[in-house]
């Protein structure tokens, strides 16, 4: 059925409010978005989807309709006074050169480099005592810097490396293989890889991981058959050999494998959702070896982290909500014989090896703490580390005698550090010059009570001497999803926006992972409420501590965030003035039909699973719930149109339904990314772009006619 949509002139005024606080002064007419007769039977019940036709990524219509709505959208943004501001400020922030921390393969060490406003990181190369040189340099991928590098792996004698790249920012990878010594491509490039490393065994090939091309539209349509090969160098893709996955009696949608770094064993992990996968060992020095299983059920999350010998070293979540390691023998390694290596404690366990050593990262209140133990299990020390805040890279060779760690917090800028195995200590290597005084700043936790009781931490970060007066333009951002931890984490973005006078709020709500499985579990399913309340009760926290007041908040998040945010906005749309849901999960009848969404079953449920699960979902879904004749906050809406991940229709149809439903003058919007995905390898241009989007519409509808702090404009123009 062919669906004409309306095209209507943008029609934007200006005109001026003599009321005692400022509004927002421009008006929106939305393009007419049409409807279709389209309903779903769920349980008996009857559910209406209108806006289905926006599913259809590859529609003439809905072409036009995207086209329609940024046109809307940017001659919104573009009549916000100070826009270009924010832009302009963002641009000299953002240009200051950024190092990546190194590591060594073969006779180079290797480190990724931004001299500072470049689309895309550069690969570059060095040997002592010689001059660095580029070794991939994505910025010549394509034109506009939208081809980004997603993956890079090199063979254990460093000879060869295969890396991944992926195109409009979509999940769908290419590999190509080089020559490292002469950076010549070696043999056709391979296609269609998809969530995927790529793991060398010897300089013969590699592994990685795909699903089959879906029939429909590969933005979209069910990709849910995940499928390792190994691909023998100099052998055509056809060819490559099927290692695991495509039984249609078992179904798992996430197959990876890996080859230990003593390339005795191949590693293989198989789950059918996000949380809890089979593992399995295969020994590579047999020629007869088959795969054996060490676990056979997706009731925990396990992952060999190393192995000496036949001794292999599990991490696992088996009995041990918080993490353990535990080792076991790889000729009898099923759970009854597994053995405790690093016991469970009350702190959140992320292990990692490097130099001869365990690196055990725990997460205390969702602060990193580091300790080094031995390979019989002796503590060594704990790495005192910069401050308090994240660290990351504590790993490495076992060969290694020195390392790269970074470290960073939500005032400290990521800056990496040369660590010593044996002595532990640590010297810095590389620290950002950027025009940001952290000194101005801080950054504290506290801790809130949500709706059930549950004490719930947040970081709140700001300029120091704010006056607590209610009025301060707040950014509440929120994930509460997956098992990810949100940890303390500079962002040159929220530097602008603290540097307005703003606050920046964290809470670590339910559904991450700073607690362990049980924190991750009183998100999912039947108890995705918690989420919402919890993050409900942050907002309220910030409003009765004075920080802020319905009038200035925002609350922001992406992709399960995207959901917190609509859910939030439409459970309590007089908590905040704005709303910024970003790439979200807005459908919950249907995300599970969409490319691999259904995989994320463990924490959602699906509308198929039950009349209870449906009635669940349907109470929550923000698409499903925009009441008609109710005043919803500001919404900026933003995706990208190659966003295969959680595809645009998300987002095409909760915009669809509030423009239609809303009342009142606050606008509601949908901002459209063209050549972008799901947000990895967004080039900075349009990093910078969007996030001076989402900043000046979030200021000017807390009715800022200009910026609160406009003397660091004039100082840096100056």
């Amino acid at each position: 059925m062919k669906h004409i949509i309306a095209s209507l002139l943008l029609v934007i005024t200006l005109f001026a409010c003599k009321t005692e606080t400022k509004k927002a002064s421009l008006t929106v007419n939305y393009p007419e978005t049409s409807k279709a007769d389209s309903i779903d039977t769920y349980f008996g019940t009857e559910v209406k989807d209108p806006y289905r036709w926006l599913e259809d990524d590859r529609s003439s219509e809905t072409e036009v309709w995207v086209k329609e709505q940024n046109q809307t959208t940017f001659g919104y943004l573009e009549a916000i006074p100070f826009r270009n501001d924010l832009k302009d400020r963002l641009e000299k922030l953002w240009n200051y050169e950024k190092l990546g921390a190194p590591f060594k393969e073969g006779a180079y060490t290797y480190f990724s480099k931004n001299d500072g406003l470049q689309n895309q990181y550069v690969v570059y190369r060095q040997k002592e005592g010689l001059e660095a040189e580029v070794f991939l340099d994505p910025n010549t991928f394509s034109e506009d810097g939208t081809t980004s590098l997603a993956g890079l792996s090199f063979t254990k004698d460093g000879s060869l490396a295969a890396y991944l790249i992926s195109e409009a920012g979509s999940d769908w990878r290419k590999a190509i293989v080089v020559d490292t010594e002469t950076k010549e491509v070696v043999e056709d490039t391979l296609v269609d890889i998809k969530f995927s490393g790529l793991s060398w065994r010897g300089n013969k090939g590699f592994y990685y991981s795909s699903y089959d091309k879906p029939e429909g539209s590969e933005l979209s349509s069910k990709t849910d058959q995940h499928k390792v090969y190994f691909h023998q160098l100099g052998t055509p893709q056809e060819q490559d050999q099927l290692i695991y996955g495509g039984r249609p009696d078992e179904k798992h949608r996430y197959v990876g494998a890996s080859v230990s770094e003593d390339e005795k064993y191949l590693i293989l992990s198989a789950a059918t959702s996000t949380s809890g996968n089979k593992l399995f060992i295969q020994d590579l020095e047999d020629p007869n070896g088959l795969l054996i299983t060490i676990v056979g059920d997706t009731e925990s999350d396990n992952s060999i982290i190393d192995n000496v010998g036949s001794k292999l070293y599990i991490m696992t979540d088996r009995n041990a909500p918080n993490t353990k390691i535990i080792t076991v023998d790889a000729k009898n390694p099923t759970p009854e014989n597994w053995v405790d290596f690093i016991p469970e404690t009350e702190n959140v366990l992320t292990p990692n090896t490097g130099g001869g050593y365990f690196f055990a990262e725990y997460m205390v209140d969702a602060i990193s703490k580091i300790l080094q133990y031995d390979y019989d299990g002796k503590l060594i020390r704990e790495v005192e580390l910069p401050g308090l805040g994240s660290a990351s890279g504590f790993g490495g060779k076992k060969e290694d005698a020195e390392f790269y760690f970074s470290f960073t917090n939500y005032i400290i800028p990521g800056s990496s550090y040369k660590y010593n195995v044996e002595k532990g200590t640590y010297s810095l290597h590389w620290k950002p010059e950027i025009d940001f005084n952290s000194s101005d700043y801080e950054s504290k936790q506290v801790f809130y009570t949500s709706k059930d009781g549950a004490e719930i931490p947040m970081m709140i970060t700001h300029k120091k001497g704010i006056e607590l007066n209610g009025k301060n333009p707040t950014i509440l951002y929120g994930y509460g999803g997956f098992n990810v931890s949100l940890t303390p984490s500079f962002s040159i973005v929220n530097t602008i926006w603290m540097e307005q006078g703003g606050v920046y709020a964290v809470p670590n709500i339910r559904g991450g992972g700073e607690y362990g499985k049980k924190w991750h579990n009183a998100g999912t399913k039947l108890q995705k409420q918690n989420v919402f309340d919890d993050f409900i009760a942050a907002a309220e926290y910030l409003i009765e501590k004075n920080y802020t007041s319905s009038d200035y908040l925002a609350v922001r998040g992406g992709s399960n965030g995207g959901l917190l945010v609509g859910a939030t906005m439409t459970q309590r749309p007089d908590l905040m003035k704005v709303a910024l849901p970003a790439v979200g999960v807005l459908d919950m009848l249907r995300y599970h039909t969409f490319t691999a969404g259904a995989g994320w079953a463990y924490d959602y449920g699906t509308a198929e699973d039950n009349k209870e699960m449906f009635e669940y979902l349907r109470g929550y879904s923000p698409v499903h719930n925009v009441k008609a004749g109710t005043a919803y906050p500001a919404t900026l809406i933003t995706t990208g149109d190659h966003d295969d991940r959680v595809v645009p229709a998300h987002s095409f149809k909760f915009a669809a339904e509030l423009q239609e439903k809303q009342t009142g003058k606050n606008p509601t919007l949908i901002r459209i990314e063209t050549n972008a995905g799901h947000g990895a390898g967004k080039p900075t241009a349009k990093i910078i772009e969007e996030y001076a989007d989402i900043f000046g519409f979030t200021l000017y509808n807390m009715g800022f006619e200009e910026l609160p702090n406009k003397s660091v404009l004039k100082e840096f123009k100056e």
